[in-house]
């Protein structure tokens, strides 16, 4: 029986609406007691009765699978190996043209799915859930919609860190290369950032912040921008660590030193961070735990609990090595 007859025989057995029974397997809070409580007993029923075949879980990451990509993916592949759970990946950036959030609840040999950051807007992953079909996103790009289950890292806290680190070393004017305007983990580091400075009484300026798309020839851009103006900044964080990796050859360009003449930190601990001279001081990112714990919260929706939380997001860790010192005098 599949997963998308299952949750219609559940709809129909406890007389609701598949959308109904999404909203419960989704812990949404408006779902009458008396409502939630024939759902979850059809369902423990349908445990009970139905013969259950090797489930198959979808996982999307339309996106080339670099170190970044590519561990958050092996960990989802190795965790639902654990569950024995066979995976359908549909990666590469062809993927973002891809009708794909329409058509996976008529898979007929599809249980559910894991979306790593998905570009469709909200509206997309709640046409979804409301068709009963189960998944969980990670890295979500906007906003995740109360029903939908993500699994994140703690962007705000660990942007703030970094910067509180800079603070603490002496620099104030701070140049901020940024992601892409509107993703969310972008929003959430330039919010960290800001509040690190208004901690330390500095007014963050606007000038100073440049959002451009996150790779390492963008940083070289953006960086140059910011080290050819006449008052330059003093350190420049980025939205990951490529972009930093361009900032440090910008920097090297002008005949700069790092970190004596400009501190420069990066975000995302990838091996790129510890490849750079000097090394990259940047945030670590959880993103083999980001994976599994997908994994976990996808095995609990299928086996008919409740998500043990709808948005999950996971501690950062500041780590400092040498591209980052005191601001010069």
């Amino acid at each position: 029986m599949t997963r998308r007859a299952r949750v219609r025989d559940i709809a129909a057995e406890a007389g609701v609406s598949i959308a109904t029974v999404s909203r419960v397997l989704n812990d949404h809070v408006n779902v009458a007691p008396r409502t939630r409580e024939l759902v979850l007993q059809a369902m423990a029923r349908s445990r009970t009765d139905a013969p259950r075949g090797r489930r198959t879980v979808h996982v999307r990451c339309p996106y080339v699978l670099t170190d970044y990509f590519g561990l958050i993916v092996s960990s989802i592949a190795e965790t639902l190996r654990l569950h024995n759970v066979r995976m359908v990946l549909d990666a590469g950036v062809s993927s973002q043209r891809s009708d794909v959030l329409t058509t996976l609840p008529d898979e007929p040999d599809v249980d559910a799915a894991i979306l790593i950051l998905p570009p469709e807007d909200g509206d997309r992953l709640v046409a979804l859930a409301r068709r009963g079909f189960p998944f969980v996103v990670v890295d979500p790009r906007t906003a995740p919609p109360p029903d939908v289950a993500s699994v994140s890292a703690a962007h705000l806290a660990g942007a703030r860190a970094l910067t509180a680190h800079l603070v603490e070393l002496g620099h104030r004017d701070i140049g901020v290369i940024a992601g892409p305007l509107d993703w969310l983990a972008g929003d959430a580091r330039t919010a960290g950032h800001h509040a690190a400075l208004a901690q330390a009484g500095v007014l963050p300026a606007p000038h100073r912040v440049h959002h451009v798309e996150p790779t390492a020839a963008e940083g070289v851009r953006a960086a140059a921008d910011l080290l050819d103006e006449p008052d330059r900044p003093t350190a420049i964080v980025c939205f990951n660590d490529k972009l930093a990796v361009g900032a440090l050859r910008a920097a090297h360009d002008r005949g700069l030193r790092v970190p004596e003449d400009l501190s420069v930190a990066g975000f995302d601990d990838i091996d790129l961070s510890r490849a750079t001279r000097p090394a990259l001081t940047t945030v670590r990112q959880p993103l083999q735990e980001m994976g599994r714990i997908a994994v976990t919260q996808l095995m609990r929706v299928l086996d008919g609990h409740r998500p043990e939380a709808l948005h999950l997001e996971l501690s950062t860790t500041l780590v400092v090595r040498d591209s980052t010192g005191p601001a010069p005098a």
